[in-house]
């Protein structure tokens, strides 16, 4: 792409606050959008090939919006955490194995897409997260979902399509947790904790494709307590 239309996007770019550059076979994150840091608020550069962040994307201190979807970043700098605004982080179809350290700063951070990556675990950083509703970590290599997952926040935990064998109890403490989605795993159903059932706020559990019928999830203990709440709720929004 030449410097006319790049210059034309940061022309766009500095009267909307939005800068949208997708599908343009970038290798680099454009350095010309550091001298709109205090503009941005949204940054679009999906369907590219990006491998790297740079350290200036901490600079973008009113950034709600990141999208940064199908590139090939392996990992994600410690300066991206400094973006106290950041509402919005979609990270989908890159190569990612953890998240830095600092994420749990991330502090306005609402939703949260990292479906088609290469996590082995549910990063704990995310506990850190207040005002977290959507997680999205479908498609990734995550087997167990470990014990301080009673800390998430998240109202929407999407789990599909990973090679999950084993849930910890605390899941069913989530405070906030509405929607778990759990498809296409290697779930027995002895492993499914029953308290989600009869004793957490989950009132959408979708478990379909995993080692067991779902036919033989209504003979549990609690799956009369479950279907209550899921009725309650699908009223509300009815």
């Amino acid at each position: 792409m030449g410097n006319s239309a790049l210059k034309a996007h940061l022309e766009t770019a500095q009267k909307t606050g939005v800068f949208q550059l997708t599908g343009k076979g970038l290798t680099e994150f454009p350095e010309d959008l550091q001298k709109l840091t205090s503009n941005l608020r949204t940054i679009d550069l999906s369907n590219n090939k990006i491998e790297l962040l740079p350290p200036l994307i901490g600079k973008f201190s009113f950034l709600k919006s990141l999208v940064l979807n199908n590139n090939k970043l392996t990992a994600l700098p410690e300066e991206l955490c400094k973006l106290k605004k950041l509402e919005t982080l979609h990270l989908n179809g890159n190569h990612l194995r953890q998240l830095p350290a600092a994420f749990g700063q991330l502090a306005a951070l609402k939703t949260l897409s990292l479906s088609g990556n290469q996590l082995r675990t549910v990063p704990a950083q995310l506990c850190a997260l207040r005002h977290l509703d959507v997680v999205d970590l479908s498609r990734n290599q995550i087997q167990n979902v470990p014990d301080t997952v009673g800390e998430l926040q998240a109202i929407e935990l999407n789990l599909n399509q990973n090679q999950i064998s084993q849930i910890s109890v605390q899941i069913s403490h989530c405070p906030r947790l509405k929607v778990l989605r759990l498809e296409e795993n290697c779930l027995e159903l002895s492993m499914l904790p029953q308290s989600i059932l009869s004793d957490s706020q989950i009132s959408l559990l979708a478990v379909e494709g995993n080692l067991f019928e779902i036919k033989k999830l209504r003979e549990l203990e609690g799956y009369d307590k479950y279907m209550e709440r899921f009725t309650a709720t699908k009223k509300k929004f009815a």
